[in-house]
């Protein structure tokens, strides 16, 4: 007798008649996982809450850039941004005080202020006077307190707090709190906003995102890859892996957690979401044991290629962007597996979307995935997918 079986069945896209019974019961809805980070993928998990509570985000924790980078070398960390800007986009904006939180956590401290002055409104917050704080019902209100709190009081004397995300600032201090765990933290704050979905790092560790490029350098540090505080590279990525440090440039052995492996092999569908390439994606894949827990699941696996630039790419056309996905995937497992372990599907719109880089449906079957060629774009604005349409198609997957 056996246990597992494997069914294939004919998809209409969208799936109607699946998207109304998914719409009817969001809380019965199916697990999809998607390994992704930074803000590309916030519209659509907006929406997603409407059809299911059970999306599984697991993000990375490299960023390098910004407040970010403030909070990481104050206190040798992983980043937390990305896993804010997720939690609050699958927030329930329904539930009472879920929009004054939603304001407070994307607030961030003026950057034309001196410290003396800003330091000034953090202790305002503290206390519970600030407006932005006063709104937040309780118990929320005074869980936030006390963790601004305890960042407070761990804060560094020379720490900036120029354009610091408040939202950051209360999950450092709880992640402080709390002996420098953040699962507590992201568990404590999904049910109090009433995240539909589970949000949590790849790994808990203070790593770094570093890449070889083609003209034989190197680049360390997620923020001078992705063009957004640095001038874009121009020069192809061959190779991306993890190091210890911005200054210890030792390769980081990192593995991921058990918990992790469980909630890759409760995954209904696995994506592969637009957004940066190498930081958002690709990044998501380096630790050991990811490639192995998803080629382990049998369950549709989707890669959604972005439109418009992606800085990150130069350029590469969508064809070579799968064949790099793919193999880095083979690269990291144990053993030699094949290519519908790791990837079946990639959704395409060719007649509406932009692809800078080309779009050579022949090459990627190729490679032995299936093209889903479907109506994906905005209308009048192909640089960027609908995420309704997207939706439509990818929970018709399932």
């Amino acid at each position: 007798m056996t246990d597992h079986l494997t069914i294939t069945r004919t998809v209409r896209l969208p799936d109607k008649v699946r998207l109304a019974r998914f719409a009817r019961t969001p809380e019965l809805g199916p697990r999809v996982l998607f390994f992704s980070g930074g803000s590309a993928l916030n519209p659509l998990s907006r929406r997603l809450i409407n059809y299911t509570h059970n999306s599984i985000h697991l993000i990375t924790p490299f960023d390098s850039g910004g407040s970010s980078a403030v909070l990481r070398k104050a206190f040798g960390m992983p980043a937390v941004g990305d896993l804010r800007n997720r939690m609050m986009a699958l927030a329930d904006q329904t539930v009472q005080g879920n929009p004054s939180i939603y304001a407070l956590f994307a607030f961030r401290l003026p950057k034309d202020q001196s410290q003396g002055e800003l330091s000034a409104r953090l202790d305002s917050m503290i206390l519970g006077r600030d407006e932005l704080v006063a709104a937040v019902p309780d118990p929320m209100r005074k869980i936030i307190r006390n963790h601004l709190g305890y960042f407070r009081n761990e804060m560094p004397q020379d720490f900036d707090l120029r354009g610091a995300s408040v939202g950051n600032l209360v999950l450092v201090g709880g992640y402080l709190n709390n002996n420098r765990h953040i699962d507590p933290v992201l568990f404590l704050f999904s049910k109090l906003v009433e995240v539909r979905g589970t949000v949590r790092p790849i790994v808990n560790k203070d790593c770094h995102l570093a890449v070889n490029l083609a003209d034989g350098s190197k680049v360390i540090g997620q923020h001078l890859l992705t063009g957004k505080e640095v001038k874009p590279i121009t020069s192809a990525v061959q190779s991306l892996y993890l190091v210890n440090g911005l200054d210890d440039h030792t390769p980081a052995e990192v593995v991921i957690r058990d918990k992790i492996r469980g909630l890759i092999s409760e995954a209904e569908l696995i994506c592969y979401p637009m957004g940066s390439f190498y930081s958002s994606l690709m990044a998501n894949l380096l630790p050991g044991g990811v490639a192995d827990a998803v080629a382990k699941k049998g369950c549709p696996k989707v890669f959604i290629p972005s439109t418009g630039r992606d800085p990150e790419l130069v350029g590469t056309p969508v064809h070579e962007t799968v064949h790099r996905l793919i193999t880095q995937l083979q690269a990291n497992a144990d053993k030699a597996i094949p290519v519908d372990r790791f990837l079946n599907f990639v959704l395409v719109d060719s007649e509406h979307g932009d692809y800078p880089g080309g779009l050579d449906k022949r090459a990627i079957e190729e490679l032995g995935v299936v093209i889903i060629d479907t109506d994906l774009a905005q209308k009048d604005k192909a640089t960027r997918l609908d995420p309704d349409k997207l939706l439509g198609a990818l929970l018709s997957l399932v």
